[in-house]
């Protein structure tokens, strides 16, 4: 699984986003390839190295194009179709330009050649943008109209970050907190707090904050990009980084005005505390009797405890079980003067005993410990390897004479492969034991 992790401590923009999946490795020669399968045209894309604060960055700009003048696209003016003179007036000042509306943005993709995973990408971002511009101004998000200039600056930043996503892999991204900025806006209806009506929308469930820096650092665009395919938003996950790639915003800040985006994989997770299950392997080595199993000797220990803070038990737990105990049992139980209490119930090997009874006394608050042999009746058992198509898993199975009994995938094995191939955990189950029954089967 390819992980993305977007650190926005500047903010995030449409062009920076594009800019720092450049910087990671997208092609720009591809790029440009791939959005020329959308019917656009007009506009120029321009690409270059640039210095934010000293940090080295990748900068990408879209330039229009009409009637032989060329200026850098403004991706943040939005129109909505409404009959109030609030809004004739800002529509009156365009009407020399077209307009689209979502349904013929959803159109130009679904019409284009491009792959299905860039267009379904594409479309939720600009329908999740469509629909907070249409909370803020209380109408249909149908009735959201994007002016020519911003609505193809929008849409190649959108469609080429659903590109690059593709291009390099990436199955999941995940945001830090996002930087907002302070201050005001300036917007198509005049001056707006930062964040932006739409962005504030945009920005349900996110992790944000502000600062004392003046101006928009997360842009409606940026905003419906990270909210759209961010998992989740906080600090990095723990993760092997294979790339780091720097998108630069166009202004200068008292800080590097980049986004900072980290490329790699998860990290495998923390090893579990590694307990032997079987510390003792002798005890399963001797032969069958007759009645297909065989014996072993064992020993229980027990103590009551009402006085022991709950949080303790957990480690109390995992030192005895490292230390050769057979099995831990916590069980509820009503002590005298009707006082709720935990019988430590603790199976082990006869050569083990002294070194549990030493951590039970040094870990919990008993004071006084009983101890009683016991006999262990044990199957027999034997470990295989089933290979699937998603890696290895060990499997121990369970004989009463020749009879198999019991077929117990290993847990751990079963989750490793769930988390790195996103599949539930309960698929893996069944094509072990699927995998089993064709063997048996040949």
């Amino acid at each position: 699984m390819s992980l993305l992790y977007l650190d926005c401590f500047a903010g995030i923009s449409g062009d920076m986003m594009v800019a720092a999946l450049l910087d990671l490795g997208l092609d720009m020669a591809f790029l440009q390839q791939e959005l020329h399968k959308l019917p656009l045209s007009g506009y120029r894309l321009h690409t270059e190295t640039v210095s934010r604060r000293g940090v080295q960055a990748r900068r990408f700009e879209v330039h229009l194009l009409s009637g032989g003048d060329e200026h850098l696209a403004d991706a943040g003016f939005v129109e909505v179709d409404t009959p109030d003179a609030g809004h004739a007036h800002s529509h009156a000042a365009h009407t020399h330009a077209a307009h689209r509306g979502l349904s013929d943005i959803l159109s130009l993709l679904e019409g284009s050649d491009l792959s299905p995973r860039v267009k379904e990408t594409a479309a939720r971002i600009f329908t999740r943008l469509a629909e907070a511009e249409a909370r803020v101004h209380g109408v249909p998000p149908d009735a959201v109209h994007f002016h020519e200039v911003g609505g193809v600056d929008a849409i190649i930043d959108v469609t080429a970050t659903a590109i690059g996503l593709e291009y390099l892999g990436i199955d999941r991204l995940v945001a830090s907190p996002l930087h907002l900025g302070g201050g005001f806006v300036q917007c198509a209806h005049g001056l707006y707090p930062v964040p932006a009506p739409a962005t504030a929308y945009l920005l349900e469930g996110a992790a944000v904050y502000t600062s004392q820096t003046r101006g928009e650092l997360v842009t409606p665009t940026g905003a419906a990009i990270v909210s759209t395919l961010a998992k989740t938003f906080g600090p990095m996950p723990s993760m092997v980084v294979e790339a780091v790639g720097y998108g630069a915003g166009t202004r200068e800040r008292e800080f590097p005005n980049v986004l900072r985006a980290f490329l790699g994989r998860p990290a495998d997770p923390p090893a579990a505390r590694q307990v032997n299950r079987t510390p003792f392997p002798q005890q399963h080595t001797a032969p069958p009797g007759p009645g297909g199993y065989h014996d072993g000797p064992a020993v229980v220990i027990e103590a009551n405890i009402d006085d022991m803070n709950p949080q303790w038990f957990e480690h109390l737990s995992e030192r005895l079980l490292a230390a050769n105990a057979l099995d831990v049992l916590l069980i509820p139980v009503q002590m005298k003067k009707s006082r709720p209490g935990v019988l430590l119930h603790v199976l082990a090997h006869p050569d083990s005993v002294d070194d549990l009874l030493a951590i039970i006394f040094a870990e919990s608050t008993s004071i006084g410990v009983r101890t009683y042999p016991v006999t262990k009746h044990m199957l027999q058992r034997e470990h295989q390897t089933v290979q699937t198509p998603y890696g290895p898993v060990r499997v121990k199975l369970s004989r009463l004479g020749q009879q198999v009994v019991n077929i117990l995938p290993e847990y751990e094995d079963c989750r490793r492969l769930a988390q790195e191939h996103g599949i539930p955990l309960k698929e893996i189950y069944r094509l072990v034991f699927r995998l089993l029954e064709q063997t048996n089967d040949e």
